[in-house]
């Protein structure tokens, strides 16, 4: 009864002092999760495809032999699933065209023949609402710790915005699902290719323009088998706030935010005596802004003093800026640190404030939600010290270590223009 009454008195104590420290630490996850690679193929079956441009062969007609040939290569640990848009309807109601998206493949183990069958089958038909086939592709894959994968393989534009499909893979990334879409464009149209790379660069994917059945099978394959090599751990999504006091308290990871056209958003990460800060940001540039533009990244002291920064700029050309910077205390803080107590040892954490902070400006017409892409990296090391200088002395003794250097160089030279002198002369 004793031992009982004492581990109860153990275990309250333990729960009163959890809950006095406050929250934890934001962490980023360590251990990748056990999960397959997750892809999903989104075809376009509307009218346009019935196009025979391609290598004298319809565009429907060269995307289910590529299909064919990835299925039967696709990698056994992979999981696919395979979505068509413009499949069934053959109506002109263009309210009810817009809503003709079906899975016809669940993401899962793949049985070969099935997989095969349900694509041998599709038949050009009807609208391209691109948008709402991405979102549905979305659910499909569902929600995890690593990274899906979307191949969408189209000839034409959205037919149906809204949803834009563009402002979709806006939404999607912003809503932290850590997905990836990539693009493969069957026609040579530029309106296309603008909103095909709009939307890979939306998500951090790809866009192809494929021009032969080789190639759109090549290039399928690649992105199938990019799902396994990129399959890792996606970065844990935090939110910054506008002010240090607020803000996050992050620990070593890799973390994922949004941030709004020239904001400043602040995170905090606590530094131990002997330590040293690495962080760098990257923002991707995922829609059209004005050029001349750059990325801040700034550590602060609680009160506001600045520490260190770095930046980056660009003119127009670059679809990322990354910044980076190093902190760790000076010897002028130490002491400073020393001075205000006595002989025990400083042990409480500096709590450095992290500022981004971006000087981006949306063209017009450009929507300004959601923010753009943040990914942040920290890291907490052991200070490396700056290797030691000669020590020439402080004070008296430098000023006298300088008159005797002074008076030897004057001797020196004294005597090598006398010997000049005479030794001129004489000749």
């Amino acid at each position: 009864m004793i031992n009982f009454r004492r581990s109860t008195a153990v275990l309250l104590g333990l729960l009163a002092t959890t809950a006095l420290a406050g929250p934890a630490p934001a962490r980023a996850d360590e251990e990748p999760a056990p999960e397959p690679p997750r892809v999903e193929l989104v075809l376009d079956v509307s009218g346009s495809m019935r196009a025979a441009d391609i290598d004298g062969r319809s565009r429907i007609s060269v995307a289910q032999q590529a299909f064919n040939e990835v299925v039967d290569a696709l990698p056994e640990e992979t999981q696919l699933g395979i979505r068509v848009l413009g499949a069934t309807y053959r109506g002109k109601d263009k309210k009810v065209g817009c809503q003709d998206t079906q899975q016809i493949v669940p993401v899962g183990p793949v049985d070969r023949s099935a997989a095969k069958a349900a694509v041998a089958t599709l038949r050009p038909t009807g609208f391209t609402p691109v948008g709402l086939a991405l979102r549905s592709a979305a659910q499909d894959l569902g929600s995890g710790a690593t990274t899906r994968r979307i191949v969408l393989i189209t000839d034409g534009e959205d037919t149906c915005a809204p949803p834009d499909p563009c402002e979709v893979a806006r939404e999607l990334a912003a809503q932290g699902t850590s997905l990836v879409v990539d693009t493969l464009g069957l026609a040579p149209d530029e309106k296309v290719r603008r909103q095909l790379l709009c939307i890979a660069s939306a998500t951090g994917g790809t866009y192809t323009a494929a021009q032969s059945a080789e190639e759109l099978t090549d290039r399928i394959k690649q992105l199938v088998e990019r799902a396994g090599d990129t399959h890792t751990r996606a970065p844990t999504v935090v939110g910054g706030t506008n002010a240090c006091d607020s803000a996050p308290l992050l620990t070593p990871g890799v973390y994922a935010d949004r941030e709004a056209f020239s904001e400043h958003r602040y995170y905090r990460v606590p530094i131990r005596p002997g330590q040293e800060l690495r962080a760098s940001v990257s923002m991707a540039l995922d829609r059209a802004v004005n050029r001349d533009y750059g990325v801040l990244l700034r550590a602060t002291a609680a009160d506001g003093r600045e520490l260190v920064r770095g930046a980056d700029a660009g003119s127009g050309r670059a679809d990322v800026l990354s910044a980076g910077l190093r902190w760790s205390a000076t010897a002028d803080d130490e002491d400073a640190a020393e001075t205000e107590e006595s002989a025990a040892p400083v042990v409480e954490p500096t709590t450095v404030c992290l500022v981004v902070s971006n000087s981006f400006a949306p063209r017009p017409g450009t929507a300004a939600t959601p923010g753009m892409p943040v990914e942040l990296t920290i890291d907490v090391v052991a200070a490396a010290p700056a290797p030691d200088g000669p020590d020439l002395g402080r004070g008296w003794v430098l000023l006298a270590l300088l008159t005797v250097a002074g008076l030897i160089t004057g001797l020196l030279a004294g005597l090598l223009t006398r010997w000049w002198v005479a030794t001129w002369r004489e000749n």
